[in-house]
C-alpha cells in the first residue's frame, strides 16, 4: 500500500486542485506530509466556561451555555439584523447578527429554544453586555461537557479568498491526521523517548493539531521541539567529523625562534588567562594534521588580534605562510599597521593587498608570496584572486567572517597544497545557542576577559533637549587632551527618516567647536578612499578633536586617545551595532563614555535597547538580549541559512530543550556514530531520508 504521507494535497477531502495550487504556492505544502508540520501559531481557549453574571466587557472571548430565546429579524432593507437573548440561571445578555444569508438565519431558527454552547467577545452597548455574530451549536445537558483548544492556523490573504478560514483549517488537518494515523513513524530511540520523558511521535503531531487539554499541547510541543534540535545537532557533529577526517593540513611541530623571541623578548604586556587558555587550545589543534576549523569570538578589545599574530609565529617557525582576510579597507590597514609593529620586531615579512594597492606593489607581493619571502599577508577580498598564490599557505585567519560569502571563503581553502588551518574571528558576542547552531562544524574558543587596566565604559541615555550639556561635556574632555567621536546614521537628509543626517549634524558641530580653539574631521562612506583615510589619520595623530562620522568607524579606528563616543538617533541602531560603536572608545588608560542621543518618545524595543546599553557593556550579554529582540535570523543575518529553518524549536525560547538535545545526539554519536545499533535505526532512517543530502553523510563512512 502506498504511503499517505506523500499524498498529493489536492487529493484530501476539502482541498482540491485550485485550493491545492495556491497552498503550493503560498506555503510551500505540497503533500500530505507537509500538512502536518503546519503548526497552529495559537489556540482559542474553549475549556473553560463561564455565567452571565461573571462576564463583562472587558471579558476576552469565551463560552457560555445557555437557552437561545427571542429571536427576531429587524430592521428594513440593507439594515436588517436578527437579534435574540441568551439566558441562563444568573442572566442574559443579548446577541445580534448583521447581514446574515438564508443560510445562516436557518442554522440559528433551529437552535431557537434549545441549550447552546455561545463562543464570542463581549461588549458594551446601551449600557448592557451583548454578542456581535457570536458561534452557536448544540448542547446536550445530558452529554459530559468536554471544552477543547481550538487550532488557528497562519495563512495569508490569497488562501483566506480561497475560502480556507479557520474552520477549514480545521477540518483539513482532521482528514489528514486520520489519513497519516499509523504511517508516522517514529524517528527518536526508545532510550531517548524514556530518559527525555518524551511522548510518541504521532501522538505529537495529533496533540499539537488538536491538545486535549493544555498539558497534552505541552508535550506535544516539547517531543516535536527536541526532535527538531536533536537533528539539527546530529547534522552539525556529523559536518564536524567529516572535516575532521576528509580534511588533512600541515601539521605545525615546532614552537621555534620567531613565537619564543616574541613572546618572551617583545610582548610588552601580559596575556590574560583567558588568552593564555585559547592559544592553547589553538595550539593543540596546530599541533595535529586534521585541519583546524576554529571560531575565536571575543569582545570588542579583548585581544583577539594579538591571539591571531602567535599562532602567525607558529606557522613561520614551521615554515608556513599565514594570511588574514577582513571585510574592509579599513579594517585591514587596522590589522595590517598592529601586526607589522610587531613583525618588525623579529624580522618577519609582512604585506597588506586591498583594491588599493598599485599594480607595482602587487606585482612585488606576489612575486615574495610565491617565493616564500613573505611570510604574512593581510587584506580584503583582494586575497582570493586567482593571482594570488602561496608558495606554503599553513594558516588562513578570517575576521567577521558573516561578512564574506561562502564561495570568497571557499576560495581560499584552495590557496595552498593542503587546505591550510582555519580560524575564524568575530568580534560580535553569539549568544552561545546561536554560536552552536551557526558553528556547530567549529570548535569554539571565547576570550571572556579584557586587558587588565581597562576601566568600564559608563554609558548614558540623553535625549535632544540635553543637547547643550552634551556640548559642554564633550568641550571639558578636549580640555584635558581627550578626543570625541559623533556618530550619525544617515549622511544626507531624508524625506522618510525624521533622524539627525551627518551634514546638518557636522554644521552644528563646528559651529560650537569652532575653529582655531578646535579641529572638527568628517568621515563618510561616500568620501574617496584617500580623503577618508586623510581624515581619519589626523585624528589618530591627534590632529583634530572631534571626529563627526558614519557607522564606517564602528570597526577600522584605534585611537586610545579618544575618551568619548556620542550615537546620535541611537534608537536607530541595533544593539550589536551600539555596542560595536562603544567599543572604539575605552582604548587607553582614560576614563571613557557613551553618550546615546534620542528622541523624546522610545517604543518599547528601542528602549530595552538602550536600557540594555546602559545596564551592561558584557558583550555576551548585549548579544542575549539582541536575539530575544531581533531572532536568530536577523542577529547574524542568517536568513540564507538552511540551518535555522526552524518549525517550531526557537533558539531563544528553547534553551533547554536545545542543550537536553544536544546531548542526546552527542551521546548518540560517540557511541554509535554509524548508527548501526538496533535501537538507531529509527534515528538512521529519518535521518538518512532527511539530512544526507544537505551534508553528504556518506563521507564519514
Amino acid at each position: 500500500m502506498n504511503n499517505p504521507l506523500y499524498t498529493p494535497i489536492d487529493y484530501i477531502s476539502g482541498v482540491g486542485p485550485a485550493r491545492a495550487e495556491i497552498l503550493r504556492n503560498e506555503l510551500k505544502i505540497s503533500q500530505l506530509r507537509n500538512l502536518l508540520y503546519h503548526f497552529p501559531f495559537r489556540y482559542v481557549d474553549k475549556t473553560q466556561f463561564h455565567r452571565i453574571a461573571e462576564i463583562n466587557s472587558t471579558s476576552t472571548d469565551l463560552q457560555i451555555i445557555g437557552r437561545l430565546q427571542n429571536l427576531k429579524e429587524l430592521g428594513e432593507g440593507g439594515k436588517k439584523r436578527l437579534s435574540a437573548e441568551l439566558i441562563d440561571a444568573t442572566g442574559r445578555v443579548d446577541l445580534v447578527w448583521f447581514k446574515t444569508s438564508d443560510w445562516q438565519k436557518n442554522k440559528i431558527k433551529e437552535l431557537l429554544n434549545q441549550h447552546v454552547i455561545l463562543f464570542g467577545k463581549p461588549q458594551l452597548f446601551n449600557q448592557k453586555i451583548s454578542f456581535t455574530h457570536p458561534e452557536l451549536k448544540p448542547f446536550n445537558p445530558k452529554e459530559k461537557l468536554e471544552g477543547i483548544l481550538e487550532p488557528v492556523y497562519p495563512s495569508t490573504e490569497k488562501i483566506q479568498k480561497k475560502g480556507i478560514s479557520t474552520r477549514v483549517w480545521q477540518k483539513i488537518m482532521t482528514e489528514a491526521l486520520n489519513l497519516a494515523r499509523g504511517y508516522i513513524r517514529e524517528n527518536l530511540s526508545h532510550p531517548i523517548l524514556k530518559n527525555y520523558n518524551l511522548i510518541k511521535r504521532e501522538t505529537a503531531f495529533e496533540w499539537i493539531h488538536f491538545p486535549p487539554d493544555i498539558h497534552s499541547l505541552e508535550q506535544a510541543r516539547r517531543r516535536l521541539k527536541f526532535e527538531e534540535f536533536f537533528f539539527l545537532h546530529l547534522s552539525l557533529l556529523v559536518q564536524k567529523i567529516i572535516g575532521k577526517r576528509n580534511y588533512r593540513s600541515h601539521a605545525f611541530l615546532e614552537i621555534g625562534d620567531y613565537f619564543n623571541t616574541f613572546y618572551h623578548k617583545h610582548l610588552d604586556f601580559e596575556l590574560t588567562s583567558a588568552q593564555k587558555r585559547v592559544i592553547k587550545e589553538i595550539r593543540s589543534d596546530l599541533g595535529k594534521e586534521q585541519q583546524m576549523n576554529r571560531l575565536l569570538q571575543g569582545d570588542v578589545g579583548s585581544g583577539k588580534t594579538i591571539v591571531a599574530f602567535l599562532c602567525m609565529l607558529m606557522a613561520a617557525d614551521n615554515g608556513f605562510q599565514s594570511l588574514l582576510m577582513a571585510p574592509t579597507e579599513i579594517l585591514a590597514q587596522q590589522h595590517f599597521d598592529g601586526l607589522k609593529n610587531q613583525a618588525d620586531k623579529i624580522g618577519l615579512n609582512i604585506a597588506l593587498l586591498t583594491g588599493s594597492t598599485s599594480k607595482k606593489e602587487r606585482k612585488i607581493i606576489h612575486e615574495n608570496l610565491e617565493n616564500g619571502e613573505l611570510s604574512i599577508l593581510v587584506g580584503t577580498h583582494a586575497l582570493i584572486e586567482e593571482k594570488v598564490k602561496f608558495k606554503n599557505l599553513g594558516l588562513a585567519i578570517v575576521d567577521e567572517q558573516h561578512r564574506f560569502g561562502v564561495a570568497q571563503r571557499a576560495k581560499l581553502w584552495r590557496k595552498g597544497k593542503k587546505p591550510p588551518h582555519i580560524l575564524i574571528m568575530t568580534a560580535t558576542p553569539i549568544p552561545r545557542t546561536l554560536a552552536m547552531t551557526l558553528y556547530g562544524d567549529l570548535d569554539v574558543s571565547t576570550i571572556d576577559e579584557l586587558p587588565a587596566g581597562r576601566k568600564p565604559i559608563k554609558t548614558v541615555h540623553r535625549k535632544d533637549q540635553d543637547r547643550l550639556a552634551v556640548f559642554n561635556f564633550i568641550a571639558s574632555e578636549i580640555s584635558k587632551g581627550r578626543q570625541a567621536y559623533i556618530v550619525y546614521p544617515l549622511i544626507q537628509e531624508s524625506d522618510k527618516m525624521d533622524y539627525k543626517d551627518l551634514m546638518d549634524g557636522f554644521e552644528s558641530v563646528s559651529r560650537y567647536f569652532p575653529l582655531p580653539k578646535y579641529a572638527v574631521s568628517i568621515v563618510h562612506g561616500q568620501m574617496h578612499p584617500d580623503a577618508k583615510e586623510h581624515e581619519m589619520q589626523r585624528f589618530v595623530n591627534g590632529e583634530t578633536d572631534i571626529m563627526v562620522a558614519t557607522t564606517v568607524i564602528e570597526v577600522g579606528v584605534n585611537v586610545p586617545n579618544a575618551s568619548i563616543m556620542v550615537i546620535e538617533s541611537a534608537e536607530k541602531f541595533g544593539l550589536s551595532q551600539l555596542h560595536q560603536l562603544r567599543g572604539r572608545v575605552g582604548r587607553g588608560s582614560e576614563q571613557s563614555y557613551c553618550i546615546l542621543m534620542t528622541k523624546d518618545q522610545l517604543n518599547e524595543t528601542a528602549f530595552r535597547r538602550i536600557s540594555t546599553m546602559c545596564e551592561t557593556n558584557d558583550g555576551f550579554r548585549i548579544s542575549e538580549v539582541d536575539l530575544e529582540l531581533r531572532g536568530p535570523g536577523n542577529v547574524m543575518g542568517t536568513q540564507q541559512s538552511g540551518l535555522l529553518e526552524l518549525k517550531i524549536a526557537d533558539l531563544n525560547q528553547d534553551k533547554e530543550i536545545f542543550l537536553a538535545a544536544r546531548l542526546a545526539a552527542e551521546k548518540v554519536f560517540d557511541s554509535d556514530p554509524l548508527l548501526q545499533n538496533n535501537e538507531n535505526q529509527n534515528i538512521k532512517y529519518f535521518f538518512e531520508k532527511y539530512h544526507l543530502k544537505k551534508i553528504g553523510w556518506a563521507n564519514i563512512g
